[in-house]
């Protein structure tokens, strides 16, 4: 069962053989295998970007915005999920969320140009936060044999949607830029058929979360540190992301494998390699550490030729990684905020640079060289590593006493949203 926060229940057992994770009810193999396509639609436009300015005569800066919409939808929404699912139940939300994504999906294929499909994205992007943000809270109360084996499902389904999306967008995407879109319209639809018809509405939280919970949270000063941090790094993050494809100028099939590989760094590192490097160095100085090296690997990737480049792109998942991790434990407890409330406002803040970064790297780039858009994303990275150094009293509270076993459960939380 799960508590008023979101969370697992007290006494509900979280040690590695609490269950099988293969031995789960159809209703968690059906959320799961919807997180995966939800998770898989967050890199699933990288390989395509090129496709997509070539296919509807736009420039970089315009297709970008496929991010710059979604995200910035996204962060609203992080006001609105728990509004939602504390009145209308998990169930309700989960097929809400898909059915945007159905519908919005399907019309970002028969887009006619830039700006519709950029509008289309936006709705995909509600859809989106308002499923991923339940998903958990719905596999955890759903779930047999206790929290670890429906956590470690969860977090496998979200490295394998990180991972998986280039290549489904680069396998549909090297026939036409438009099957990406349909394809994942396709499996969003059977993913709402599987839930409404194995899983059963979950219990609804004990207090109902209000619009204005989350932005009351970020009063903390420990949580509103975490947020200015993150949002710093998220920039870098993004810049990467939505700017690379550019860059890296390859067909679908080489792109999609070079993001593969990246989104492969990306949930090793944040699952297995980062809790412990926390357990021997501690968190913040993890962080530090972490988005220095960042900052140096988006250096050499603008900088960089053409193999130094593909190098740093899939390296900059590990970073990503750890870095998701670290800011997760760093959000949720560094303050008394229910979790739910302190991820949606963490979430609110730091998916602004996601919507921003997308949109001005570009832009910097018509303005200067390829190379300055790294810069900048360096001098972020950078940035975000102040933060946590001039914030450290802030935001060692607790930080260096989390278990690092919450890792798995925490960082899938946040980065759901």
């Amino acid at each position: 069962m799960i508590n008023n926060t979101g969370g697992p229940a007290e006494g509900d057992t979280f040690d590695a053989g609490a269950g099988s994770i293969l031995r789960q009810p159809k209703a968690v193999w059906a959320t799961a295998g919807a997180s995966v396509v939800a998770f898989m639609g967050i890199g699933l436009v990288d390989p395509i970007l090129p496709s997509i300015a070539k296919g509807l005569d736009a420039t970089p800066s315009q297709v970008s915005l496929l991010f710059t919409s979604y995200f910035l939808i996204t962060a609203v929404a992080m006001l609105v999920t728990g509004f939602v699912s504390s009145r209308i139940g998990g169930k309700k939300t989960l097929l809400l969320g898909l059915a945007l994504v159905v519908v919005f999906a399907g019309l970002a294929g028969t887009s006619g140009s830039v700006g519709e499909l950029v509008g289309f994205r936006a709705g995909w992007g509600l859809g989106n936060a308002l499923f991923v943000s339940t998903a958990l809270a719905v596999i955890v109360g759903a779930a047999a044999g206790g929290s670890a084996a429906a956590i470690l499902l969860y977090e496998s389904a979200l490295g394998l949607g990180m991972a998986c999306g280039p290549l489904l967008g680069a396998l549909l995407g090297n026939a036409s830029w438009r099957y990406p879109f349909f394809g994942t319209a396709f499996l969003m639809a059977v993913g709402f058929l599987c839930i409404t018809a194995f899983l059963k509405e979950q219990p609804r939280p004990a207090k109902k979360t209000s619009l204005l919970d989350p932005i009351k949270a970020l009063g903390h000063g420990g949580l509103a540190s975490a947020a200015v941090s993150a949002f710093f790094y998220n920039y870098t993050f993004f810049t990467v992301l939505a700017f690379t494809p550019f860059v890296l100028n390859m067909t679908p099939y080489k792109s999609g494998a070079v993001f593969f590989c990246w989104g492969l760094l990306l949930a090793v590192f944040s699952v297995i390699v980062a809790p412990r490097m926390q357990a021997r160095f501690g968190s913040l100085k993890v962080l530090g550490g972490s988005l220095v090296l960042l900052a140096a690997d988006v250096l050499v990737l603008g900088y960089g030729n053409h193999t130094a480049a593909v190098v740093c792109t899939i390296l900059s998942g590990a970073f990503i990684g750890v870095n998701n991790t670290v800011y997760t434990e760093l959000a949720l407890g560094v303050s008394d905020a229910p979790r739910p409330v302190a991820s949606a406002g963490y979430n609110f803040v730091r998916w602004f640079a996601a919507a921003a970064a997308p949109y001005f790297a570009p832009k910097i780039e018509e303005w200067s060289d390829i190379r300055i858009p790294f810069v900048v994303a360096a001098i972020t990275a950078v940035i975000g590593a102040v933060v946590v150094y001039v914030r450290r009293n802030a935001l060692s509270h607790e930080a260096e006493e989390l278990q690092p076993k919450h890792a798995a459960e925490d960082s899938v939380t946040v980065f759901a949203g």
